[in-house]
């Protein structure tokens, strides 16, 4: 499990594909290999993954690799990712770990793609579209993960979603460098998820 509060970003060093799969390796700050472990989980751009290997680089730099099957490459945005590319990265959740944002299980359900980008002093305004069928889990302050970050839902938009965005979070995540047209990994709330789905299992009977 997660909370979406990103302690860091990584640059992809290395992707080497390998079947339907591909080796993804990143580089990171040493603290974050700290008592990690081989098989532990960690999110990469919201996706949760297992390391494979991990490592020191440098003096201030380490590694760690991942394989993203192709069921994970259908369905997130480490499809597209190149050498050079800053992925968003967390520590799975320990027992005792305060939760700054929502729970997360890593687990993808689709992507959203930017339309509108507007910046200013205080804060950045990103507007996503959304397939049809994904729109009934949005609700104005709601929760939603967007490339791993837990983020509240402001004003609805045709089609879509919008998200306004502290100095903060911009200068800690990944969301800084998206321009219109990328695309963004999306993890709904699961809660909301449940209602809504309970909701139309009621309303079928």
């Amino acid at each position: 499990m997660f909370t979406g509060i990103v302690q860091s970003q990584a640059e992809v060093i290395a992707i080497i594909s390998k079947n339907n799969a591909i080796r993804l390796k990143v580089s990171l700050e040493n603290r974050l290999i700290e008592h990690l472990e081989i098989g532990a989980s960690v999110a990469i751009n919201g996706v949760c993954l297992t390391a494979v290997e991990f490592g020191h680089l440098t003096a201030d730099k380490s590694y760690i690799s991942f394989d993203v099957i192709d069921e994970t490459l259908r369905v997130s945005n480490l499809a597209d990712i190149t050498l050079g590319t800053q992925v968003n990265v967390e520590r799975s959740l320990k027992i005792g770990d305060e939760i700054g944002g929502h729970m997360l299980s890593g687990h993808v359900h689709t992507q959203a793609v930017v339309i509108n980008r507007i910046d200013s002093k205080d804060n950045c305004t990103l507007s996503f579209s959304l397939a049809p069928e994904y729109q009934k889990y949005i609700f104005a302050k709601g929760f939603i993960s967007i490339n791993g970050i837990s983020l509240t839902l402001g004003v609805d938009v045709d089609g879509g979603f919008s998200v306004h965005l502290i100095p903060e979070t911009l200068s800690r995540t990944n969301l800084q460098h998206v321009l219109v047209g990328d695309k963004v990994n999306i993890e709904f709330d699961q809660q909301t998820m449940t209602i809504v789905q309970t909701l139309e299992r009621m309303n079928l009977r």
